[in-house]
Parts: structure tokens; C-alpha cells; sequence
């Protein structure tokens, strides 16, 4: 299928590790991350990639790292391929738009997940327990309702194909200090607020959405992905009414179908059908071009 990369294969490169959508490279003093395809739900890798995914996620995560510089600084030393190291050269045409040259950090181990709207599994939390993440929330919220204000709801950074985890505040204390807890606490809902502000301005409502952190000369710095439809959920602020789910710029369009045939959500992770690879490449699409006010050509 023309402008889709499921997998890279680079002999002259050494290969780091392959992620859920991200193929990693080790060039010794910097990492290549590439963003191929492949779209995942329910941490599991589907088997269709979705057209120029990777170059969307780049684009957006690129525009959302400039748009933080002020309150954090990230791992990006250029997303440009000429000024790649002269050994990606013969990869250019695979890499242009799709990769980042980075810097290496090392990763905390927490998604750090931040929810302005109660969805998804904070949704499923709540009507069970009346909490997400061990927050107790107002009583009588309907499902996709705004929170009184953003909470910090971390979870377990799993492995590809294993299910991350929920866990409160305090486990995530015990798993990474309290100090660096707080500050990625604090950092995250810096981020979030921002983000979600400059996005409403734009008619997109960021209901939740997920950070990476890592540590570079003793210093916390942003990694991975910023304010994608990939780790966050994009809603059309125009047709957003609570009390049920919502329209979305995301991969909810995916989630959707799979619940349509009742996956269980286990591997191996069901074939997608053409109408729905199209519709979630054209939200991805309608997202990066609401976001950045600009036009591509892809």
C-alpha cells in the first residue's frame, strides 16, 4: 500500500527496540525513533496499518513539543532528515516526515496519564467505585461530563502486548520516589492545561491523554509523544453534548468497531476493514490540520 511503513529495516543502523508504533534506532550519541503505521488498542498491535500514521504522529508531537518548550524541555534534536547523522542517508525517503532524531534519556516507568473528562476506563472506574486512580469524584457525572478539574491518574508502563495498569498516586510513589512523583504530577497537569487550552481555541477538546518522562543529565524532560490522537482522546468541541461517548479525532473511531465484534481484547488483535483504516487516517489528518492551521501534502 503506497506511503505505508509497517516495519523498518535498516542493515546499517542498530536496532534499539520496537515498540507499539515505534521502531528505535541507537546511532550512539542520539536515538532514531521512527513512527511507522502500525496502530495498536488495547495495547495490542493490530495486523492493517493506517496510511501515513507515522507521519502524522510525528508532525503533531513535533508542533505540541515546540508549542511546551516553555514549560518543559523534550527530547528532539531535529526532525529534519538532512541534518540526520550521514549513516540514515540511505533511509531518507523511508524517514522524512516519519522520524525524529532524539536525545537519550532514561525512561521513568509511569504513563502519566492526565484526564480533564470522565471516558474510557476512568468512566468504567467511576461507575463502579465512585473514583479513578484512587480519586473520589463528584457523584451524579455522566459519562464524557467535564471534571470539576484535571486529575493526575497514572498507570504501569507495560511491554507491547500486556495491558497497562491503573495505579494511585501513593503506588506510584513507591515505585519511583515522591519527589519525582510530584513533579511529574505537577508537570503533567502543567501540560495538560495548556494543551487542552490552546486546543479548545482551535475546537478540539482534550478529554485525556497520556505523557512520557525521562531523565537527561539529572533533568526531567518530556520523551516519546506529545497530544497525539494516539495517547490522548480528540473530541470536536461542536458536537461535544455529555452523557454518552463522543465523536473523536481519535483512535476511538478503532475502539469502536472492536467492540462492534466483541474482541476480548487479547492477541492476536483482529484485521481492520477499509472503511474504518480510511476514516481513522482522515481523523488523524483533520486533527494535525485543525491543530496547526496548515495544509499537507501527503
Amino acid at each position: 500500500m503506497r506511503n505505508t511503513v509497517v516495519e523498518t529495516h535498516f542493515p546499517e543502523l542498530k536496532l534499539f527496540a520496537r515498540g507499539k508504533v515505534r521502531d528505535i534506532y541507537d546511532l550512539g550519541e542520539a536515538l532514531l525513533m521512527v513512527a511507522t503505521d502500525r496502530i495498536s488498542a488495547y495495547d495490542v498491535v493490530l495486523p492493517n496499518p493506517v496510511p501515513d500514521k507515522g507521519k502524522l504522529l510525528t508532525r503533531i508531537s513535533l508542533f505540541w513539543f515546540d508549542v511546551m518548550k516553555p514549560l518543559i524541555a523534550n527530547h528532539v534534536i531535529t526532525g529534519d532528515v538532512e541534518r540526520f547523522p550521514a549513516v540514515c542517508a540511505p533511509y531518507k525517503d523511508i524517514l522524512r516526515d516519519r522520524s525524529m532524531l532524539v536525545k537519550k534519556a532514561k525512561p521513568i516507568p509511569i504513563e502519566c496519564v492526565v484526564r480533564g473528562y470522565i471516558s474510557g476506563s476512568g468512566w468504567k472506574s467511576y461507575r463502579e467505585s465512585g473514583t479513578v486512580c484512587g480519586i473520589r469524584l463528584p457523584t451524579g457525572l455522566k459519562e464524557s461530563d467535564k471534571l470539576p478539574e484535571p486529575i493526575f491518574t497514572p498507570s504501569t508502563k507495560a511491554d507491547v502486548g500486556k495491558h497497562d495498569i491503573n495505579i494511585d498516586f501513593e503506588e506510584t510513589v513507591k515505585r519511583i520516589g515522591r519527589e519525582t512523583a510530584e513533579t511529574l504530577k505537577t508537570l503533567s497537569l502543567s501540560i495538560y492545561q495548556k494543551g487542552m487550552a490552546f486546543a479548545e481555541k482551535k475546537g478540539i477538546i482534550i478529554a485525556d491523554t497520556k505523557f512520557e518522562f525521562g531523565i537527561v543529565d539529572g533533568n526531567i524532560i518530556l520523551i516519546d509523544e506529545i497530544l497525539t490522537p494516539d495517547s490522548s482522546r480528540f473530541w470536536p468541541k461542536d458536537t461535544y453534548v455529555p452523557g454518552g461517548s463522543q465523536k473523536s479525532y481519535d483512535k476511538q473511531y478503532v475502539r469502536d468497531y472492536l467492540t462492534s465484534i466483541a474482541w476480548d481484547k487479547h492477541p492476536p488483535g483482529p484485521a481492520l476493514p477499509d472503511d474504518v483504516i480510511r476514516g481513522t487516517r482522515q481523523k488523524y489528518l483533520e486533527a494535525l490540520v485543525t491543530l496547526t492551521g496548515k495544509s499537507y501534502d501527503l
